[in-house]
């Protein structure tokens, strides 16, 4: 596939620096809940238990719930499939460690996400569901 023929769909393997596995990552681990909330679109639902998607103040919440451990989360892309302004990211990630009440974690899975570029240029989740295949 010719990655310039913009009539056909874009297949990238890898993420880079400004990837929104990347942003997500960089927003969860500054352990600020509106820097993290800053990367969904306004109406992203959140799938944070399989089955029960939650969107607004309750996505804030949820998130802000896995900020509060304080362990560092990483994800590694492992295809990323762009078609205009939406992608279809599936991403390995992980979340391990002692929290700060000391209760051990050990949390990973593989995400499903859908993104949508915005019209200032960054990718926003409009589908985050951690627990992707379930």
């Amino acid at each position: 596939m010719n990655s310039h023929d913009k009539s056909q769909p874009c297949v990238v393997l890898s993420g880079d620096a400004d990837s929104p596995a990347a942003r997500f990552v960089t927003a969860m681990n500054s352990g600020d809940p509106q820097a993290l909330d800053h990367i969904y679109e306004d109406d992203a639902v959140l799938v944070p238990v399989p089955g029960h998607p939650i969107t607004g103040p309750a996505r804030l919440a949820a998130n802000r719930h896995l900020q509060s451990f304080g362990l560092p989360i990483e994800a590694r892309p492992k295809h990323v499939y762009v078609s205009g302004d939406i992608a279809l990211l599936i991403v390995d990630w992980s979340m391990r460690g002692t929290t700060r009440d000391g209760t051990e974690i050990d949390m990973s899975g593989t995400a499903t996400d859908v993104v949508r570029r915005g019209p200032d240029g960054q990718w926003r989740y409009v589908i985050d569901n951690p627990h992707g295949t379930t």
